[in-house]
């Protein structure tokens, strides 16, 4: 088994036993089981799957930092949220704003923000939906 604590802003999310954690990482998805070698990765805003009590959850991650050891795994990231926290409607919105701004590109447009925004919204609403 793995020890997982994931770590926000607000302080610990979660801490607990998994069988597995599947993530992508900026070099892509890979799954960790126990007793894989030390890694640390850059995060991704991803789909995060557990596998918890031979249960997968399904967690929309906010990108962030891997860091396992020795059957230890550390996620640092800005924000996570189970299936069950997402409200899908704001998701749907923000998806919207972003795809205004997008597509309306002015001077005041910040490219860079609106595509992140975009890919957060996209992510939620892809684990919210993911049953």
């Amino acid at each position: 088994m793995i020890k997982l604590k994931i770590i926000t802003p607000l302080g610990l999310y979660k801490e607990c036993e998994v069988a597995s954690v599947h993530v992508a990482t900026v070099d892509g998805e890979t799954t960790i089981l126990p007793n894989h070698m030390p890694i640390v990765a850059m995060l991704k805003t991803c789909e995060c799957i557990l596998e918890e009590n031979k249960e997968k959850k399904h967690y929309a991650l906010a990108g962030g930092v891997l860091q396992f050891h020795d059957n230890e795994m550390r996620i640092l990231s800005d924000a996570i949220e189970g299936q069950h926290e997402i409200d899908i409607e704001r998701a749907r919105r923000a998806k919207e704003r972003a795809e205004r701004r997008l597509a309306k590109q002015d001077d005041k447009t910040n490219i860079n923000r609106a595509e992140v925004a975009l890919t957060k919204a996209v992510n939620r609403i892809k684990v919210y939906e993911h049953h």
